[in-house]
């Protein structure tokens, strides 16, 4: 009898033993998630402003890439001299379309 006594209080302390283990595991784990939480928000963050950051440069960019490029159009846009040198002149070209339905007709001729 006194046996099972024994192995009921081992039973008891190593219940307990696992039970405190469990909660600081779960400790851990909440502190982890926390943590990823955070990271992933701070991550956002940063990415949100990198594009904002981004746009704007790129805009800040393109305007003053045209600013540099106006004096060079200024006279074309106003009529009074060819495109700049650098630019072609895109030509329009009529291309010949076929379609599946007359190459079958030609075919048939």
């Amino acid at each position: 009898m006194s046996s099972h006594l024994a192995q009921e209080i081992h039973l008891a302390r190593r219940h307990e033993e696992i039970l405190s283990q469990r909660s600081e595991l779960l400790q851990q784990m909440e502190t982890y998630l926390g943590d990823k939480k955070t990271k992933k928000t701070w991550q956002t963050q940063a990415a949100d402003a990198a594009h904002k950051r981004n746009a704007t440069l790129l805009n800040t960019l393109y305007w003053a890439s045209i600013k540099e490029s106006l004096p060079k159009w200024e006279q074309f846009l106003l009529g009074r001299a060819e495109v700049p040198l650098g630019f072609k002149k895109m030509k329009t070209t009529k291309q010949n379309i076929s379609y599946p339905a007359e190459d079958s007709q030609k075919q048939t001729l």
